[in-house]
């Protein structure tokens, strides 16, 4: 029997290994906290060989280190500060950063605790393949714990104690791990260096006898130093070389306000907290939506715009109402007023030409403003929160100093997102001519008030613009699409037997079957899109002895296959949403599970969750009851199918039976839901017609079309995401997964109402739902098929957007769903794409007692963080998709554009003094038609007036032109850009 020696621990050393503080309850009362930790003495240093310590992990860190450091040919280990990690995370993860890492504990836990985003970034690359990284525990290591002093601070202690006191451990270790041999030379020993950008922090370092160095320092030590020193962050480089006139810098915004003044103002209601957005139209104007006024709050010009960059939380002082103004009515283009503007000199303002050319456009808009409404106007006074991220970007080539493309000097260049709604970012890199032509990668690092425009770095390039890979990346990563591979550890979750697994033969004893009702001699078809693979539903309906039917809708069990708190849960938590572009589609569950074992594929048995009503002849609801089955799809149809087969009199079988009962009672279910006040809405939906599905080319583009039994789907399952959402709110009250869509302000419709009334004398009432969708059939005009369709899609842009959320977090008479005229939603239907329905099948089953809920569902805060993140990713998977059908369009345009000139019809959406907004509702897109020459413009009436040839052109909003559409190549970015021209009732591409 093994020894067991209990030690008891002396009392001085309770200083070093017990924490004691005080805090302070919810409830105001003072407990005292002491928290225990064991130190240990056999924490390993993760070198291979090393004699000292027994290693039962795989090994990381070579024993010789790196050689490939010029300052360190005996070899080295790196060991980072915190803020290198925070503020060079683009240089660790690079493929060409491949030095062997020692990660401290103090350090990841100091990242955790300032940034998640990089806290999630960092813990992936400690798991990534290609790099070396050791993690040391610190803060057990008897030998590198330490305790705080008096009067020190929480970073003063990390540095002192953990990360220059874990550096000397590292080389003294080392030291004694290789001891010299009598009668031999000594090796030299690798070196451990401390990498930090804390200036004192490497002085202090260097007093004690450590290698230490910054950041910048040691790449140009490296081999690849030319294209690492392009990634360092501007915030972490302070070494780099001044720019022109900096010492005679002038500020040209104001200072933000303190964190404290921020927060204490928008407490008491003298400040305003919201989201920035720019506009797309006049990149010198911006707008924030706050609480207390029905508006956005109007920000004009820079300074009052004051460094805030697309989707950052601000904090915005109001000005007096004498002071309101009204948006400007023109089109105003970063890229043409700014065209000469330098790189090196935009960090000085003085009266260069850039700054009077902004002055004069700002004041020419102040002069014309007529009387168009004004609305709430102020300036930005503090950032609350920024949303800085990687944005992709193409150099622009006129602000090179040198195209030679050997040359490897330091050039201050102009990175000009893709967006319209960005700034152009300030860089430094040595391969700017080699970029030229090539998406990029740039991350914003910092925006001084001395600075027109904000800095960053070069992450890295894409590819060559226009070609197919580059742009689909550069959309994903625009977005924020996570698309890597799944890992190892996802992939682990799926069933052993991949492919091969089926449902097994029916027993009692087969936890498969527990529970579950036997649903295969149903007569289930499914109706999806053409090439759907990921086959969420199925449906089946029957008539009953009492002369009732009874429905159902069938939904894979993904729950089933996806357990919380897994790998596989985590990344679908993660990724939120299947992303559909035109050719590709970005999973959120491994394929083996959405394409194969969950997708609900005909003749073959899947498991599955389902509803079933009984509903009367009149398609009201009798009962409705929810369980776990096992189905045997008999037939998967596409809409036009399923449509042919409905329509076709001599079909009589069983199958065509089932969709037409379907049918009659979505038409019944539809005509109870238009009667309660649901909206119908429009939006352009366009298909892409490709080459082939190899090639991917697109060859032309087409409307959608709907037809009745794209409307027979839907119905079915809105009618089941409503019965769920009752069903799992009666049981959890507090943490029901559920989805929402507010009532719009009636700010929002003003000037949709205005321009029907003044130009087609027609009245938008918004009081209710019901009374605005009454209201939209009346929008007709018998010349005009397609007005009332606009109609529906400039009043579903006037609507606030739908977003899922927790029902404890909520007051109830704000669950409701507007556009459905709904008091309570969820989403069900689609767990293969969309994790908000995988945890509302979770409840679900919960709900009817098949499985106990786990714990992370019954906690309000816990369901709250995943609904936002869930949130997020729903809004970019549907600006991905809708700008890969845009990136599809041009191309289809361009191929066409070579062959013949394009012309195609449009509507007028939107009047400006120098130009009209069109929608091209053929191909679901819209674009500007600008003018150079002076026009009349009536900006009460919403028209334009222009002349021509002695007889003036009058066009309105709401008009039909026609318009001439060309792809042009951007000789600045060599992208092709749809260029749009006016070609009836005028001809405007001489004006």
């Amino acid at each position: 029997m093994a020894e067991i020696t209990i030690r008891k621990r002396p009392r001085t050393e309770a200083v070093v290994t017990q924490r004691k503080f005080f805090k302070k309850t919810a409830r105001g009362k003072v407990i005292k906290v002491l928290r225990e930790r064991y130190l240990r003495d056999d924490v390993a240093c993760g070198i291979q060989s090393c004699g000292l310590c027994a290693h039962e992990a795989d090994i990381l860190l070579p024993s010789s280190g790196s050689l490939e450091h010029a300052s360190f040919p005996n070899g080295h280990f790196v060991l980072p500060d915190t803020n290198v990690f925070l503020s060079q995370m683009d240089l660790m993860e690079s493929p060409l950063f491949r030095p062997p890492i020692v990660l401290l504990q103090t350090v990841i836990e100091e990242v955790r605790h300032r940034s998640l985003p990089l806290y999630n970034r960092l813990k992936a690359l400690v798991k990534a393949d290609d790099k070396k990284i050791w993690v040391f525990y610190n803060e057990y290591c008897s030998d590198t714990a330490v305790i705080r002093e008096e009067g020190e601070s929480p970073n003063d202690r990390n540095d002192r104690g953990c990360i220059r006191k874990a550096t000397a451990w590292y080389n003294n270790h080392v030291s004694l791990a290789r001891p010299p041999v009598r009668g031999q030379t000594r090796q030299p020993l690798p070196t451990v260096v401390l990498l930090t950008d804390d200036v004192a922090n490497r002085q202090k370092g260097e007093r004690e006898g450590l290698a230490c160095m910054s950041v910048r320092k040691y790449v140009e030590g490296l081999k690849e130093s030319s294209q690492l020193l392009d990634l360092l962050s501007a915030a972490g480089s302070d070494t780099i070389e001044p720019t022109q006139a900096v010492a005679a810098r002038q500020a040209l915004y104001p200072d933000y306000l303190p964190t404290a003044t921020l927060l204490a103002g928008i407490k008491s209601g003298h400040l305003h907290q919201g989201h920035f957005n720019a506009n797309q139209y006049n990149y010198l104007e911006g707008s924030v939506s706050v609480p207390a006024f029905e508006k956005p709050v109007l920000l004009i010009g820079r300074e009052h715009m004051n460094r805030a960059v697309q989707g950052d939380i601000v904090a915005v002082e109001v000005f007096d109402e004498k002071d309101w103004k009204a948006p400007a009515d023109e089109v105003v283009d970063q890229e043409a007023t700014l065209k000469n503007d330098d790189a090196d000199d935009s960090e000085e303002e003085g009266e260069d030409d850039e700054a009077l050319a902004e002055r004069k456009v700002l004041q020419t808009e102040l002069a014309k403003q007529a009387t168009s409404s004004k609305q709430p106007t102020g300036r930005v006074v503090g950032i609350i929160k920024r949303n800085w991220r990687s944005y992709v970007c193409h150099i622009d080539s006129t602000s090179l100093t040198s195209t030679n493309p050997t040359s490897l000097s330091q050039q201050t260049v102009f990175a000009t997102p893709v967006s319209r709604l960005l700034p152009r970012i300030r860089l430094r890199t040595r391969q700017a001519p080699a970029l030229i032509g090539q998406k990029i990668l740039v991350t914003i690092d910092r925006w001084e008030r001395t600075s027109r425009y904000p800095e960053g770095h070069f992450v890295r390039a894409l590819g060559k613009v226009q070609s197919k890979e580059a742009e689909q990346e550069s959309l994903l990563l625009e977005f924020d699409v996570p698309y890597r591979p799944f890992g190892k550890a996802i992939l682990d979750c799926l069933p052993p037997e991949g492919d091969s697994w089926v449902v097994p033969p029916k027993s009692s004893t087969d936890l498969n079957w527990r529970d579950r009702e036997d649903l295969r001699d149903l007569t289930i078809c499914s109706i999806d899109p053409p090439g759907c693979q990921d086959i969420d539903d199925a449906l089946h309906a029957r008539r009953l002895p009492n002369g009732n039917i009874e429905a159902g809708v069938h939904i894979a069990d993904v729950s089933h296959f996806v357990l919380p708190d897994t790998p596989m849960d985590h990344e679908a938590a993660a990724r939120g949403t299947t992303v559909y572009l035109v050719d590709k589609r970005i999973d959120m569950l491994p394929a083996l599970l959405g394409t194969n074992l969950c997708s609900l594929r005909p003749h073959v048995e899947r498991l599955a969750f389902s509803v079933i009503w009984e509903l009367s002849p009149e398609a009201e609801i009798v009962n409705v009851r929810f369980t776990k089955s096992v189905i045997a799809s008999k037939s998967a149809f596409t809409y036009e199918e399923a449509q042919i087969r409905k329509d076709d009199p001599k079909q009589t079988d069983e199958i065509t039976e089932s969709i037409r009962l379907l049918n009659d009672l979505a038409r019944k279910l539809k005509a109870g839901r238009m009667a309660a006040g649901a909206l119908n809405l429009a939006s352009p939906e366009v298909k892409i017609q490709l080459d082939s599905s190899e090639s991917s080319d697109p060859i032309d583009v087409e409307q959608k079309e709907l037809r009745e039994t794209n409307s027979l789907v839907e119905e079915f399952m809105l009618l089941a995401n409503i019965s769920v959402a009752r069903k799992i709110q009666e049981t959890f009250p507090q943490t029901a997964v559920l989805r929402r869509h507010l009532p719009p302000p009636r700010a929002n419709f003003e000037k949709l109402q205005d321009i029907l009334k003044k130009r087609k004398g027609m009245t938008l009432d918004v009081s209710s739902s019901g009374a605005l969708a009454a209201s939209l059939d009346q929008c007709v005009d018998p010349t005009e098929p397609a007005f009332n369709t606009l109609v529906r899609i400039m009043a579903t842009r006037c609507m606030l957007s739908a977003e899922y959320f927790c029902s404890g977090s909520v007051a109830r008479d704000t669950f409701g769903h507007y556009g459905l005229a709904s008091p309570i939603y969820t989403h069900f239907t689609s767990p293969i794409r969309r994790y908000a329905d995988v945890l509302a099948h979770r409840q679900l089953a919960a709900a009817i007692g098949y499985t106990p809920l786990h714990a992370s569902l019954h906690s309000k805060s816990h369901v709250e963080r995943v609904l936002e993140v869930v949130n997020k990713r729903h809004r970019m998977a549907q600006m991905a998709s809708r700008a890969s059908v845009e990136f599809y369009v041009g191309l289809a345009l361009k191929a066409r554009s070579e062959k013949e000139t394009v012309i195609e019809d449009a509507f007028v959406i939107r009047t400006f003094r120098n130009g009209l907004g069109v929608f091209v509702s053929r191909l679901g897109i819209e674009g500007l038609v600008t003018f150079k020459r002076e026009i009349q413009f009536d900006a009460d009436n919403y028209t334009i007036t222009i002349p021509s040839g002695g007889q003036d052109v009058t066009i309105s909003v709401f008009d039909k032109v026609k318009v001439l559409i060309q792809v042009e190549q951007d000789k600045n970015t060599q992208r092709g850009r749809v260029v749009m021209s006016l070609s009836h009732p005028i001809d405007s591409r001489s004006m």
